[in-house]
């Protein structure tokens, strides 16, 4: 098993802590067998009417709306309500509201605990289509919009703060610049002014306890690792606190947000091989890592396990382990267009926007970042890597044939 490199006393094992899960993740979400037998897994029950039996029947269920409970096929139905009690359960938190895609979970958030004359503050790593919403959205209706740099220190996170700041919203590892963030600072000084923190945790779900951490609410995109296939779209947001889950489930309700009964089945399939996936994704992604780290084509290499990463101490102290996902800007002098070309010859690796799959991708991320400030901000040509369930010597093969067209 590869082990990090480590100045300290302890060595993180990569792809230890996805192992950890592996027997919750197993059992989680499974039938119970039933006097005649049954199946392992739940069917999937499609619909949108619920009938009852009595008036006062479908009153008394209405009002059991807050309970993970079939009222209406459009506020949940009874697989969504199985995989919201298993996201719970990883995330460490009390409930689980499943919305219909990973951005929806970060709107439908920022909706439920923002309102006109509030102001929100967004790391600048954030990812785009979440900026996008604030900017173009949100600021429509009097949310006042401000980004702040995502490694900032304490006095300049609190010169950030203002009186009417409700949210501080955060994304750790950082979108394509992988920036990990300080989240019980964030946290302290949130709560401090009693403003929410909210956490977009698709990277770190199951390596990260963001309630441990003093996260109010935890953004999931299930697209990702949970449905680990590339064939589903979905996203999941937990909270703790009740009056954060009353919050949210009204916002949900009113805005129509759920998960359609496949794509949550689909998701409850794949989070029973997730563990294992990870663990070698993860351990695959970190030997990849090192290995270009190697290469005299790369100038860096953004993985949070890596020493050499901005942020790895906080990753040390915080993560339970990594991803398969990082970042590699190329040397100085190597022009965007010999990384497209040397991207395009990758063999193994296709190039797409999403990631979390069992298949290895690709995409280019200089020149079109939208940033506020410059730190982070690649100086040279850059990309992104979502390493696969493929061997990780096929891969360090097909990058080595593909980098020799750079020099």
């Amino acid at each position: 098993m590869e082990k990090t490199p480590s100045s300290e006393s302890s060595e993180r094992i990569i792809g230890a802590g996805w192992q950890k899960l592996a027997t919750f993740l197993t059992h989680a979400g499974r039938q119970k067998p039933g006097r005649d037998g049954s199946f392992v897994n739940p069917p999937i029950e499609r619909g949108s009417t619920v009938v009852f039996p009595t008036v006062a029947d479908m009153e008394a269920q209405g009002a059991r709306a807050y309970e993970h409970e079939l009222v209406y096929g459009a506020m949940g139905n009874p697989v969504q309500h199985e995989l919201e009690r298993v996201i719970a359960a990883l995330e460490g938190g009390q409930h689980t509201q499943v919305v219909n895609s990973g951005l929806a979970a970060c709107t439908v958030a920022l909706l439920a605990f923002l309102k006109g004359g509030d102001h929100l503050l967004l790391p600048d790593s954030v990812y785009g289509p979440t900026r996008r919403f604030a900017v173009n959205f949100l600021a429509r209706f009097g949310v006042e919009i401000s980004f702040y740099p995502p490694r900032a220190n304490e006095a300049e996170l609190r010169a950030y703060m203002k009186p009417h700041t409700a949210v501080i919203f955060a994304e750790s590892p950082g979108s394509h610049t992988f920036e990990v963030q300080d989240i019980p600072l964030l946290a302290r000084i949130a709560h401090g002014v009693g403003a929410r923190l909210l956490l977009d945790n698709t990277w770190g779900i199951g390596a990260f306890q963001p309630f441990t951490h003093g996260v109010d609410v935890s953004i999931q995109a299930l697209t990702k690792y949970p449905a680990g296939h590339a064939d589903v779209i979905l996203g999941a947001i937990t909270v703790q606190k009740p009056e954060d889950w009353r919050a949210l489930r009204r916002a949900a309700i009113e805005l129509g947000a759920c998960g359609a009964p496949d794509e949550c089945w689909l998701t409850l399939r794949g989070l029973k091989t997730m563990a294992v996936r990870l663990a070698q994704q993860a351990r695959s992604a970190y030997a990849l890592a090192q290995w270009l780290e190697s290469r005299p084509e790369v100038a860096c290499v953004r993985h949070p396990a890596l020493p050499s990463c901005p942020g790895h101490a906080l990753w040390k102290r915080d993560f339970q382990d990594a991803s398969g996902l990082f970042g590699v800007e190329l040397a100085a002098g190597i022009t965007q267009e010999a990384m497209m070309a040397m991207l395009e010859s990758l063999e193994l690796f296709g190039i797409g926007a999403s990631w979390g799959g069992y298949e290895s991708l690709v995409l280019p991320t200089s020149g079109g970042l939208k940033r506020t400030h410059h730190e982070g901000l690649p100086s040279g040509a850059a990309f992104r890597v979502q390493v696969g369930l493929e061997d990780v010597d096929d891969l360090k093969a097909d990058f080595f044939k593909a980098l020799t067209l750079l020099t």
